[in-house]
């Protein structure tokens, strides 16, 4: 496929369940804004490969003003991974800027049972300095609708908590800066179909940590709702609107953002 093939895949093929998400999830969550300048975090990944085509796209054909730079950390991959990132993006029409770090072995050393925990929250840091060296103000991922219900499943299986990931945040370190996530409605197979559609070769987790051991936690979810989908198939998405209806006097606690607990008795004898 050529970049422009490419390019028209979006528009034409996967219009509905690719374009039309994307948009509806940029637009309904107000993530653009016109002169902001966006770092894409380019993984080499099915996931980024997509975000990058979407806002490249928004950009051309768009209303808002906005610049983008595309960035790829390379937290210690085996050489041929370093490769293959760099073909995938010279494929896909992707201006990727590269840059080296040590994130695997720091994450090996210092994570213990948790090295993946480790290793996304150095990554994360790292892509947040890049970024505010380069002059963006948004760092955009590409986190998924299945990324986002699996994670409200971890919480409450593994964490004992109740949290999804945000369609955007402010950061808390690096001051001026701010997460989105436009793919935030796109569903995980649709992204696979694109990617096979218009034959580009992904890299996958490519961890050289996490390849030694298995650490199936997430995997184990997404078992887990498939398996429930089969009774419900609405499950999914009565996964996603639970965090959008979240009732404050049903609950037994919650901690607010600034991270002070508050217990349903603060309230419960005042009748409110």
């Amino acid at each position: 496929m050529s970049v422009q093939e490419i390019e028209r895949s979006i528009i034409k093929k996967f219009r509905k369940d690719i374009w039309r998400r994307f948009i509806k999830g940029i637009n309904e969550f107000e993530m653009i804004e016109d002169g902001d300048v966006i770092a894409v975090a380019m993984s080499g990944g099915k996931d980024s490969l997509l975000l990058a085509k979407l806002l490249q796209e928004l950009k051309r054909h768009g209303k808002k003003e906005f610049s983008l730079r595309f960035i790829a950390m390379d937290p210690g991959y085996l050489p041929e991974i370093v490769t293959q990132v760099k073909e995938n993006s010279e494929k896909a029409g992707i201006p990727l800027e590269m840059y080296g770090s040590n994130v695997f072995d720091v994450a090996e050393d210092m994570g213990g049972e948790k090295p993946c925990y480790i290793c996304a929250r150095m990554r994360r840091g790292s892509l947040y300095d890049k970024a505010k060296s380069l002059g963006c103000n948004k760092l955009a991922l590409g986190h998924h609708f299945d990324d986002v219900i699996e994670t409200v499943m971890m919480n409450v299986l593994f964490g004992g908590s109740y949290k999804t990931m945000m369609p955007k945040l402010h950061s808390t370190n690096f001051s001026g800066m701010e997460l989105i996530r436009p793919m935030i409605y796109i569903r995980e197979d649709d992204i696979r179909s694109w990617v096979a559609y218009n034959d580009l070769s992904p890299i996958d987790c490519a961890c050289t940590v996490t390849a030694k051991e298995n650490f199936g936690a997430r995997a184990y979810v997404k078992n887990l709702i498939r398996e429930i989908k089969a009774e419900n198939p609405n499950v999914e998405m009565s996964i996603f609107r639970s965090a959008q209806n979240v009732e404050m006097g049903a609950i037994l606690g919650y901690k607010d953002p600034a991270g002070a607990r508050h217990d349903f008795l603060e309230v419960y004898d005042k009748g409110e």
